[in-house]
């Protein structure tokens, strides 16, 4: 596959034990909100047994002007590495690659289903849909424990404000633990809290995206509420 050499510019704190890291876009690069791609250190400070490769889904959408990851922050040397490289560093990236991207027919409403940093590939198709002013109607269920472990708040919320077409709930369920206040929802998705905001669960296609224990759950509560399973798209992050 093709690669591409590109340059970290920045990396930003986006909740608890979670950052984005930004690289410079090379010139002709192009992708689909939702796809994802290859990232390989060059010559890192340390390495371990699993390699020097990671695959991430891209979070930034393809109107904006950088590409840019977002992980959780682990204990493993390739996030170690990537912590402490300096700005300026090459990384080798591929082609993108992946087909959790938005279908084509506009007329289908699309709702997502995630959790923690699954939001990556959705926040690049629901940013970018707002940017082209698409007329799909969108819905984004998201679960976190707290708000201060919830990537892209802001974003979405913005995104929301932007785009009428987009319904933006946010769940938290660990609140007793959080320091902040929230006057959102609480506790986990489920089939009524779907039900209570989708006028007919049969119509949308789904897209799943989280840890993989939740990737599982949402798909089987979706397919015991009778939903086709051609209209359930799904993707799980284990970490790394």
């Amino acid at each position: 596959m093709p690669t591409h050499k590109v340059k970290l510019i920045s990396r930003q704190e986006v909740a608890e034990r979670t950052m984005a890291f930004h690289f410079e876009k090379p010139a002709g690069f192009t992708f689909i909100a939702g796809q994802a791609t290859d990232f390989t250190l060059q010559k890192p400070p340390e390495t371990d047994q699993e390699g020097n490769k990671r695959s991430f889904s891209l979070a930034s959408a393809p109107y904006e002007d950088d590409i840019f990851i977002t992980t959780r922050l682990r204990d493993t040397a390739f996030k170690r590495s990537l912590q402490s490289i300096p700005l300026g560093t090459q990384i080798s990236i591929t082609n993108p690659w992946g087909e959790l991207t938005l279908h084509k027919d506009h007329t289908i409403p699309a709702v997502f289903v995630t959790g923690g940093i699954g939001i990556t590939a959705i926040r690049s198709m629901i940013l970018e849909a707002t940017h082209n002013k698409l007329p799909q109607k969108l819905m984004l269920f998201y679960s976190n424990h707290r708000p201060e472990d919830t990537p892209f708040l802001d974003d979405l919320n913005r995104a929301q404000e932007e785009n009428r077409n987009f319904r933006f709930i946010a769940t938290m369920t660990r609140m007793e633990k959080s320091s902040q206040t929230w006057k959102g929802e609480t506790g986990v998705i489920d089939r009524a809290m779907l039900e209570m905001l989708i006028d007919d669960l049969s119509i949308p296609i789904y897209y799943i995206s989280g840890p993989p224990e939740m990737v599982t759950a949402m798909q089987n509560m979706l397919l015991d509420a009778g939903i086709k399973k051609s209209h359930i798209r799904t993707e799980d992050f284990t970490g790394y």
